[in-house]
């Protein structure tokens, strides 16, 4: 059976959705494991015939805990997800441009195939105060989540990538 894996960290609950949001449509098309990147292991990533990574943008880069999961996972898995298809999700105050660079160049090292660019929900979050308050993701951004999932669930489904 095909299945997908959508990695996900988050802190302050916005990633969390946008993760949610895209396995709850891919759910419908394929079978999904949905992890937080401190308990996603490299056996996933090889179990896993497709994947979405969803994370925030912090300080102009890869949340740490996410850069961890990488970390722990991209030696065991090199040379052994090739060619396999990503998505990528960035939760951002006001960018997320470069989280979603370091996603695709670590995802470039693994040779998976980028199947659509990077969907960054940006939440204009500038003060400390909202920077670190709980976010709540409008729906209009959560039905981008879920189009993000249904695709990659429906593209693996039918063999497309």
């Amino acid at each position: 059976m095909v299945q997908l894996l959508i990695v996900y960290y988050s802190k302050t609950g916005g990633s969390r959705q946008m993760a949610e949001a895209a396995n709850s449509a891919a759910s419908e098309e394929v079978t999904t494991v949905l992890k937080t990147a401190q308990k996603a292991e490299p056996k996933d990533l090889l179990r896993a015939d497709g994947y979405i990574f969803c994370a925030p943008e912090n300080l102009a880069a890869i949340a740490g805990m996410m850069k961890d999961f990488y970390d722990r996972s991209y030696y065991p898995a090199l040379g052994r997800i090739e060619g396999r298809p990503y998505a990528q999700m960035v939760c951002a105050g006001s960018d997320g441009e470069n989280a979603a660079r370091q996603t695709a160049r670590i995802a470039q090292g693994w040779r998976l195939k980028e199947v659509q660019p990077p969907l960054i929900i940006c939440t204009h979050a500038q003060t400390p105060e909202e920077i670190l308050a709980d976010k709540t993701i409008p729906e209009e951004q959560l039905a981008l989540c879920r189009d993000l999932g249904a695709a990659m669930g429906a593209g693996l489904s039918m063999g497309v990538f």
